[in-house]
């Protein structure tokens, strides 16, 4: 267990008085990324700003059993950070969580009426794509999503991210309490508008003055987060172990390299993140399609078809020179025209891209990134294809990555084994490939899917061609030629 006793020297420990910290930031989703981005943020600026602002970190959903949250309260609300480089380590331990709970053990009114205490300004999420009820392609309310069908009718007893918030803010208005700024920090375009989407649409269903008081009194800025990190694994919890001289079942690891772009619209004050390298700006969206298609689109491709060419890390992929030359030319050549930013050297960008994964210190798995592809295949790609489309360019990398998803979602690589598929479309997907023929009527099949590819692409003969061309050239040489043929195709 982790405690503040007898830690390696030049580990860096709370100095500051955490008694002085205050709940006034309320966040759903006490997964990894979080602890090692937003909450460090926090605890640079408790540490060197004199900042009170501290957390409430809430689990919400119905399956979570409270492992990390048990394990955070028998450490006295304390976690590592540790930075890993090729060069060394650098640890952190952090703690500005003032309070953990989570849903099967405190009971989801408990959470609810820790987001109506007064001092809460801000509740933020990290629960990726799959936990807004969202559809990808659309941006709007699954109305018949199970979570949310149960919502409608219970929604005092809320299942859904959407709401559990909705219940909150409902609360807050009918006790006159000051409203909150909703913050999602997951990786979706416009991802405060997606939120505000989702809540306001379920509290129409429910309550249309409800909708009305958030569109005039609630805001959702929108984020963009980035930072390697990777899932822990029972290999790196014995390395951390190691390291600090006792076991921490809620330390993470990640990359150095952190940036958080942040809409400066927030309703009841907000910490100076920018005291911690955060940047405020009026709009995050150029911010977010720079990252969502150079970074994330690109480690969509490594992992799509590093995993099917045996590569279990992205940094393995770094080492295969197809491979590598593949993720520079889709983030320059298919990636980059698309991006409304200006003033930013994306050359500059994309080669930094290509050090961080080089950094063999983080295991950053294949798998793991592939996970949930149907909720990032929209923002991370097909926005791209769509601008190609439109403007008559080359997709090449792009059409080959929707192959690679569509031949990893069969459910079984290149030597024969099973592919675990982790999706919140699963079922659909398996139901797809097990009524298909394997070849062209498996692409055809992947590509009817409405939720992800919309009404037009499917019907874009052009689009259709390409992924078909690339499906069959990974049917025929599997992934490592199928990349070497298509980076030095002209």
């Amino acid at each position: 267990m982790l405690t503040l006793d007898h830690l390696p020297e030049g580990t860096l420990i709370p100095r500051y008085d955490r008694s002085g910290l205050h709940t006034r930031i309320v966040h759903i989703g006490f997964g990894a990324f979080h602890r090692s981005h937003q909450a460090v943020c926090a605890d640079i600026l408790a540490a060197e700003h004199h900042s009170d602002w501290g957390y409430c970190e809430c689990e919400t959903n119905t399956f979570n059993q409270g492992e990390l949250i048990n394990a955070l309260r028998q450490q006295d609300m304390l976690y590592s950070v540790t930075e890993m480089a090729d060069s060394g380590l650098s640890t952190r331990v952090v703690g500005v969580v003032k309070q953990a709970l989570y849903r099967n053990g405190d009971g989801i009114d408990t959470i609810i009426a820790t987001m109506c205490q007064p001092d809460v300004a801000i509740v933020s999420i990290t629960v990726t794509e799959k936990g807004y009820c969202y559809q990808p392609a659309t941006g709007q309310l699954i109305s018949d999503h199970p979570a949310i069908v149960h919502d409608l009718a219970h929604p005092e007893d809320p299942q859904s991210v959407p709401g559990v918030i909705l219940a909150a803010i409902r609360r807050r208005r009918d006790a006159g309490l000051a409203a909150f700024s909703v913050m999602s920090c997951d990786n979706m375009p416009e991802n405060g508008h997606v939120t505000r989407n989702v809540v306001t649409q379920l509290a129409e269903r429910l309550d249309p003055a409800l909708a009305d008081y958030i569109r005039a009194n609630i805001t959702f800025p929108s984020t963009m987060v980035d930072r390697i990190v990777p899932a822990m694994t029972a290999e790196a919890f014995n390395a951390l172990k190691e390291t600090l001289g006792c076991a921490d079942p809620v330390g993470v690891e990640c990359e150095p390299f952190f940036q958080w772009v942040i809409e400066d619209n927030f309703v009841s004050g907000r910490p100076e993140w920018e005291k911690a390298g955060a940047e405020l700006v009026a709009d995050v969206l150029p911010f977010e399609e720079m990252k969502l298609r150079m970074l994330n689109g690109s480690h969509s491709l490594l992992a799509y078809l590093g995993y099917l060419a045996g590569y279990e890390h992205i940094s393995d992929c770094m080492e295969d020179a197809a491979f590598l030359q593949a993720a520079r030319k889709l983030m320059l050549d298919e990636q980059a025209p698309t991006l409304r930013t200006e003033n930013v050297d994306l050359v500059a960008y994309a080669d930094s891209l290509i050090a961080r994964y080089q950094n063999r210190a983080i295991r950053h798995r294949t798998y793991q990134i592939a996970t949930d592809g149907t909720q990032k295949l929209p923002q991370r790609w097909l926005d791209s294809i769509r601008w190609h489309l439109n403007n008559g360019s080359r997709f090449d990398l792009l059409a080959l990555g929707v192959a690679g998803w569509i031949r990893y979602v069969g459910g079984v690589d290149e030597k024969g084994q099973p592919i675990e598929i982790n999706d919140p479309m699963h079922e659909e997907l398996a139901r797809l490939v097990a009524s298909s023929q394997e070849g062209e009527a498996r692409v055809t099949a992947l590509l009817s899917l409405k939720s992800v590819f919309g009404d037009d692409l499917p019907d874009s003969t052009l689009f259709r061609e390409k992924v078909i061309h690339a499906y069959q050239l990974l049917l025929k040489l599997g992934a490592k030629e199928a990349v070497r043929q298509v980076v030095t195709a002209d």
